[in-house]
C-alpha cells in the first residue's frame, strides 16, 4: 500500500479587516429585504418613514428588498441608502 502524502501547502491566516475598512463597508444593502433591515436595525424605521415609505409595517416588507421598495415609491434608491446607514452608525 501507498503512504498518502501531507500536504505541504501551508493555509494563509484570514485577513483582518481594519477599522477603516469596517466603517466603508455598508451595512444596509439594496438587495435586503426591508424587514431584515428593520428587525436588525429598528432606528431605520425613522428614515424609512421621512421617505414616505411606510411598507415598513406591510407584508411586503418580508419580500420588498430596499431597492424594489424604493422604486415602487419613486426614491432614489441611493439617497435612501445613504441616509439608512448614516442613521446605523
Amino acid at each position: 500500500m501507498k503512504e498518502r502524502q501531507k500536504s505541504t501547502t501551508k493555509k494563509s491566516p484570514a485577513k483582518k479587516t481594519t477599522k477603516s475598512e469596517k466603517s466603508k463597508t455598508k451595512k444596509v444593502t439594496k438587495d435586503m429585504t426591508i424587514a431584515d433591515v428593520v428587525k436588525k436595525y429598528p432606528e431605520t424605521i425613522e428614515v424609512f418613514f421621512n421617505y414616505n415609505l411606510h411598507c415598513v409595517g406591510c407584508f411586503a416588507a418580508e419580500f420588498d428588498t430596499v431597492e424594489s421598495g424604493a422604486k415602487v415609491h419613486n426614491v432614489n434608491v441611493e439617497h435612501l441608502l445613504v441616509d439608512l446607514n448614516k442613521k446605523i452608525k
